[in-house]
């Protein structure tokens, strides 16, 4: 086999990779939720029961990401961190940085 078809097929497979790999972080009824300029973006989320939601600090100091209800409680994430949480019961789920209360956001599961 020639040096060209064998990069070519390799090529080909790192690319199959690549798309599996993405396919499986991305969980179905999952959204995003970014931490940037002290603020929850966006500050509210719809998924479906058994969606997830991921936060992701964007800012270049710690937040916390915590339920108002106790459901769900992020350690601090510092700049790049990521929290995820998996909403099992339908509801409206409001939540807040316990480091700065003043952010604040609402997760509705449906």
């Amino acid at each position: 086999m020639s040096r060209s078809p064998l990069l070519a097929r390799a090529a080909a497979l790192a690319s199959i990779v690549a798309l599996s790999l993405t396919a499986a972080r991305a969980a179905p009824g999952g959204q995003t939720v970014t931490i940037d300029n002290f603020s929850f973006s966006p500050m509210t989320v719809t998924v479906p029961v058994g969606g997830s939601v991921t936060w992701t600090n964007g800012d270049d100091i710690p937040h916390s990401v915590r339920s108002a209800d106790g459901a769900f409680h992020s350690k601090a994430l510092d700049t790049g961190d990521a929290f995820s949480f998996t909403f099992a019961k339908p509801g409206v789920y409001a939540y807040f940085c316990s480091i700065h209360p003043k952010m604040q956001g609402k997760v509705i599961v449906r």
